[in-house]
């Protein structure tokens, strides 16, 4: 089944003028979502497993409004969260990438991922996050990047330790206490 996205054409006729975000590591690529990212990123937000830190799995409404808010935030913030996609195959496996969120009235930026459960273990959130972690450093600027985790989770507390952030605070955030992870661009 298809659905159509109505901020799509918009993002791809301003696409033919830009050049779409394309990031490269060594087996995967993140580039901006498309129409044809729904069915595999639904796939995973309405899976009850993959999406057990969030409030609840997502809708077709809430997976279709994901995307078009991304679409959004690569209008006006340059970056958002990117499809994950295997180079072998060009299978979107998931998504990884920067969100602006606002903690303790501060706006920060945060890594955001989440992987198709057949894909857990393999190194490919880590692999991805470490693309937006320089992204985010080398290319935007930035100084500080944040991830906010559930407790809980602790294979995405793994994939913050991996990218060398560490646990700076914890706090009551989204409705719920989350561990707030983070690192700085070197010197």
């Amino acid at each position: 089944m298809a659905y159509r996205l109505t901020s799509a054409s918009i993002l791809s006729d301003a696409k033919e003028v830009e050049e779409m975000l394309h990031l490269e590591t060594d087996r995967l690529f993140l580039r901006e979502y498309t129409d044809e990212d729904f069915e595999p990123l639904h796939a995973i937000f309405s899976d009850q497993e993959m999406m057990q830190y969030y409030p609840a799995p997502f809708s077709i409404d809430k997976t279709l409004s994901w995307i078009e808010r991304n679409y959004t935030r690569y209008q006006t913030d340059g970056f958002g969260l990117w499809a994950v996609c295997l180079k072998e195959t060009e299978e979107c496996i998931g998504d990884c990438g920067l969100v602006k969120q606002t903690v303790e009235g501060s706006m920060e930026v945060e890594i955001g991922y989440h992987i198709h459960k057949r894909y857990w273990g393999e190194g490919y959130a880590t692999e991805a996050a470490i693309a937006c972690k320089r992204y985010g450093f080398q290319q935007l600027g930035l100084n500080k990047l944040i991830s906010i985790i559930n407790p809980g989770n602790l294979a995405s507390i793994r994939v913050a330790e991996k990218i060398g952030f560490t646990k700076e605070k914890e706090l009551f955030i989204f409705n719920k206490h989350h561990w707030i992870y983070s690192g700085v661009a070197d010197k």
